[in-house]
């Protein structure tokens, strides 16, 4: 049965009725009256009125409004009143939040929301409650603070955030996230399959590994350093960091929030200190390696002096003296040799401050094949230039001259008996948009497994030719790396050769 209060004629019934309600209401209730000449009557407080505001009912007279005022904070008071006149005077509902000290309970919020009525004889009537908001302005405080701390950390931060909703499949990205790919808008950019679209092709199966590692729970959370393409089309690092908040029954992810740290600069001095690394135990292995050419056979060479002269100590006879110093001589020039060597060796690793200017490559080339005209007559040798002749490249010129004067002639010496020798030079440009050039020949090949690891070495050979020594290409590798370039070569017995020279020039 619903009980209607407007069709109920049982005064008490509805009296009872009210009683309870307004017993069981935690608001202050009220209806106050304010008349032509200024006058306030209370035809309707509630009991809650002590509770609420610690004033008892039968204190809400006409002088109760100096005590109101009383309790009001004195930054609220002119608000409060004014408000209050405004609605009286424009008979519009009354609306107010204000701050009162109370005797027991000290500072309280509270919120006066009223109905307002005007009577035939300008009487103003107000019917509303009074709550007690003290505990949802100290969250909402603390709501506003929280935020303010989490906005100053999020600008005072280099991470951007992103909120990936695996339900809709839309990504939230922050401002920072959205600096670092230098975009303005996420309106181009709000789906997780732009973001993978954008990672290094490198980076991807790692990438993607790292991800499902964590939504399959066999890791707490997901990080992964990667590479993402800019709208400038340029490259960034960058650290990203993923964590599944929200699961389905079945341990599904269905919410994902992480951050991403722009790490380009960390990352560019991390890749340069293991070049750097690199390069000094490529040069302890290099002075390993001279040190043990210099002891053998700078030794050898002094004990053989030693020997012969001891012969001719030993023997005086004309015959075996002349004999002995043609050996001597023999010596003497392999001991030129092995000091010139060195000595060239030492030049290139130890200068420092070497000249770089930018070079024409096809001028080079050219200049290479009139000095080796006639290298070997009893070749004829063919010489494919291909590099255009508009190129630049940035190196020494005596370096480079050397370099291709070393590559071309190797080329000749070690070329297949049973054809005439091709050497063919191209340009090029590697993946990270460095200069390379190619010297490609069909002579003997080299047998890269049995090799490979000691191809540039020092007094290395491979080809029983009697001009054989081993030390051009460790002369020309040392020379490239001196200009910071690099060289690698590709090989098949009976075939040809293929040395691709890697400049360090964009």
């Amino acid at each position: 049965m619903v009980f209607d209060l407007y069709s109920n004629e049982d005064c008490l019934e509805i009296n009872n009725f009210y009683r309870k309600l307004f017993a069981e209401m935690p608001d202050l209730i009220f209806q106050f009256i304010i008349d032509s000449d200024n006058n306030y009557t209370f035809p309707l407080v509630s009991k809650s009125a002590d509770e609420i505001f610690e004033l008892s009912v039968n204190e809400f007279t006409d002088d109760i409004k100096l005590t109101i005022y009383e309790r009001i904070l004195g930054q609220d008071r002119e608000l409060f009143f004014q408000s209050l006149v405004k609605a009286r005077k424009e008979i519009e509902p009354w609306q107010i939040e204000f701050r009162a000290v109370l005797p027991k309970k000290g500072l309280r919020w509270f919120k006066v929301s009223a109905k307002t009525e005007l009577s035939p004889d300008n009487r103003v009537s107000f019917f509303g409650h009074i709550s007690d908001i003290t505990e949802l302005k100290d969250k909402e405080e603390k709501l506003r603070i929280s935020e303010e701390r989490f906005q100053f950390a999020l600008e005072a931060s280099t991470a951007g955030i992103w909120d990936w909703d695996m339900v809709t499949n839309n990504v939230f990205y922050s401002s920072l996230s959205l600096k670092i790919l230098e975009l303005e808008s996420t309106d181009i950019f709000d789906d997780p399959e732009r973001w993978d679209k954008i990672v290094h092709p490198d980076d991807l199966p790692k990438y993607y590994s790292d991800i499902r590692e964590h939504f399959d729970n066999k890791i707490p959370y997901y990080e992964n350093y990667h590479r993402v393409m800019t709208s400038s089309g340029n490259y960034k690092w960058i650290l990203d960091r993923g964590k599944v908040i929200k699961r389905d029954q079945n341990g599904k992810p269905l919410r994902v929030i992480g951050t991403h740290t722009d790490v380009s600069a960390q990352k560019e001095k991390e890749l340069e200190l293991l070049k750097t690394m690199k390069l000094y135990s490529d040069q302890n292995s290099r002075l390993l390696n001279f040190s043990h050419i210099v002891s053998h056979n700078l030794n050898t060479q002094a004990g053989n002096i030693k020997s012969i002269l001891d012969f001719i100590d030993a023997d005086g006879d004309k015959e075996t003296v002349t004999e002995m110093l043609e050996h001597l001589r023999t010596v003497s020039n392999d001991l030129n040799e092995t000091i010139s060597n060195l000595t060239q060796i030492v030049k290139t690793q130890s200068n420092i401050n070497i000249a770089v200017e930018p070079l024409k490559l096809h001028e080079y080339i050219e200049k290479t094949i009139s000095t080796i005209k006639g290298y070997d007559n009893q070749k004829k040798v063919t010489i494919v230039n291909n590099v255009p002749q508009y190129l630049t490249i940035n190196f020494n010129p005596a370096y480079l001259e050397s370099v291709l004067l070393n590559f071309t002639t190797n080329a000749i010496k070690y070329a297949h008996p049973d054809r005439e020798p091709v050497i063919v030079f191209d340009f090029g440009i590697e993946p990270e948009g460095y200069k390379s050039l190619k010297i490609t020949d069909n002579g003997l090949g080299i047998d890269l497994k049995v090799y490979g690891d000691l191809l540039f070495g020092m007094y290395k050979t491979f080809h029983k030719h009697q001009e054989a020594r081993g030390i051009g290409l460790y002369i020309t590798r040392n020379q490239i790396e001196a200009m910071k370039g690099t060289v690698s070569v590709e090989s098949e017995v009976g075939v040809g050769t293929s040395f691709k020279i890697v400049f360090n020039d964009l």
